[in-house]
């Protein structure tokens, strides 16, 4: 694997840096306080192409690679991390479930919205008393004809109530077969259809979270992804790309907190010389840096075998587990050399540690991808 920035990244790199000069860092506060999900945001991001990273020219998309969507979250998430798991959600869920597994007509009808952010997309697996334990879902959907009737909850839906279109993964089968599960595209205001309570989050506020709602929501058959069945194990190979999403968020964040960090250390003066003079300071600085180094080549091994299109859940969950304890504990590190300013909202290292936490929970807990990582070793 080639190290070098490629032409593509670092032309997203620079580009998202003069974008979010201009349009992200003037207003994250705000967002942040009042909770808000800045959607024509995303419109923009949309004109930049970074709605569709990873989909093909044919489909109004980029069309790159997992080098080029690695680096525009990384960079994003230094910015604003809520603002940076928005998009990754949007590409790697929503979209590419449908990239992967929908006909060519669905790709035609949904992925050149989807690229440009002329829809935003929501994907759902997660329910309120199963969580992690998807084989136990009881949002289910009763074959009716040519219609399937879904009714049931999903929760913690990225996108839930502004998104215009959502994957949404339900039981047609009996409860614990992996085989019983199916996924479906359902647009925003399909009967039966709609989002419940907004989660009040403690980190990224600014990515709207949500219940969705089915009450005898009818989807007609040629909305499901796939076979019928298939909608567990789709799932399963989403989550293997959405562990490089969370990895590189988490990068992203640490790397943020760790320039802010070294750039502090330098101003701040004690003792009539800067604080980065202190070796108490300065080796922080050299942990966190080895920290954020050891993340950032598992995660690029990760997307380096994604884009060889090689099998890499093992990898993938390494670089999630890994990076987003890194980026926890760089953050949390950042704290203790900013200080009491660094419990302050005047600079940003406070929000990355808030919006650090998440990146450990979110596409599964770090427990989650030890028991996928013991696996793969043990097999």
């Amino acid at each position: 694997m080639n190290f070098e920035l490629n032409e593509n990244q670092r032309m997203i790199q620079q580009m998202v840096r003069d974008f979010g000069a201009k349009e992200i860092t003037p207003f994250r506060k705000e967002w942040d306080d009042n909770q808000e999900f800045p959607i024509q945001l995303f419109k923009k991001l949309g004109e930049l192409g970074l709605m569709g990273v990873l989909v093909p020219t044919e489909y109004g998309g980029s069309g790159f690679g997992y080098f080029e969507y690695v680096t525009a979250i990384a960079e994003l998430a230094k910015l604003d991390p809520a603002i940076s798991l928005s998009m990754a959600a949007h590409n790697s869920l929503c979209t590419g479930h449908i990239m992967m597994f929908g006909s060519e007509e669905q790709k035609q009808q949904y992925l050149p919205k989807l690229a440009t952010a002329d829809w935003i997309g929501a994907w759902g697996l997660t329910e309120p008393n199963t969580g992690s334990d998807a084989g136990n879902m009881r949002t289910v959907a009763v074959k009716d004809g040519d219609y399937y009737v879904i009714n049931g909850a999903k929760n913690f839906i990225t996108h839930g109530k502004s998104g215009n279109v959502a994957v949404v993964i339900v039981r047609t089968g009996e409860v614990g077969d992996s085989h019983g599960m199916t996924a479906f595209i359902i647009e925003k205001g399909t009967p039966g259809f709609s989002a419940g309570r907004k989660e009040d989050k403690l980190g990224m506020r600014a990515s709207e979270t949500t219940e969705l709602i089915f009450e005898d929501c009818r989807v007609h058959k040629s909305q499901m992804l796939g076979a019928e069945g298939e909608g567990f194990i789709q799932a399963m190979k989403i989550l293997d790309g959405g562990r490089i999403s969370i990895a590189a968020l988490s990068l992203g964040i640490a790397e943020g907190a760790l320039e802010a960090s070294i750039a502090y250390s330098k101003e701040r003066h004690q003792f009539n010389q800067p604080i980065s003079k202190f070796q108490a300071i300065s080796f922080k600085l050299a942990e966190m840096a080895t920290k954020v180094e050891a993340a950032k080549l598992l995660t690029f091994q990760a997307a380096d075998l994604k884009n060889r299109g090689q099998k890499m859940t093992s990898e993938g969950a390494m670089a999630k587990y890994f990076a987003s304890e890194v980026s926890v504990e760089v953050s949390t590190e950042a704290i203790q050399i900013f200080g009491g300013y660094g419990y302050t909202k005047d600079y940003p290292v406070e929000k990355f540690y808030r919006d650090s936490k998440l990146c450990t929970i979110g596409e599964g807990t770090s427990e989650i991808q030890k028991l996928v990582i013991s696996r793969g070793l043990l097999k």
